[in-house]
């Protein structure tokens, strides 16, 4: 099954998770979107500024902390994702409830030793 991925938060720099993350997800073969604060590309993903309305997304990793998610909360349910990744640094209680509330799964675990451990 194919796990096409958005990856929230993602930057530019490649000293970031983030960045890192957008380059193991495609060296996983997963189809991957990329939203962020600034417009630019990692290997051949655009990062979008704005909110896009991605299709069938299933996993939406996150990067930003749990102040910056509150902006992002309508618009990640809004994409129906099976699954939420909360990467370290990431988690949110308030956030875990709403995605409850709506039958999205959620987890607190990083996206690098998921695709490292072939759990992803």
């Amino acid at each position: 099954m194919v796990k096409k991925t958005l990856v929230l938060g993602a930057s530019l720099n490649p000293d970031r998770y983030s960045n890192m993350a957008v380059k193991k997800l495609l060296l996983n073969n997963i189809d991957v979107r990329a939203v962020g604060l600034k417009i630019g590309s990692i290997d051949k993903v655009l990062i979008e500024k704005d909110s896009v309305n991605f299709n069938n997304i299933h996993t939406v990793t996150l990067y930003l902390n749990s102040v910056r998610q509150r902006d992002y909360y309508d618009y990640i349910i809004s994409l129906k994702p099976q699954r939420v990744i909360f990467n370290p640094g990431t988690e949110n209680n308030e956030f875990y409830n709403l995605l409850k509330n709506k039958s999205i799964k959620y987890l607190e675990a990083c996206t690098l030793v998921l695709l490292s451990t072939n759990q992803y």
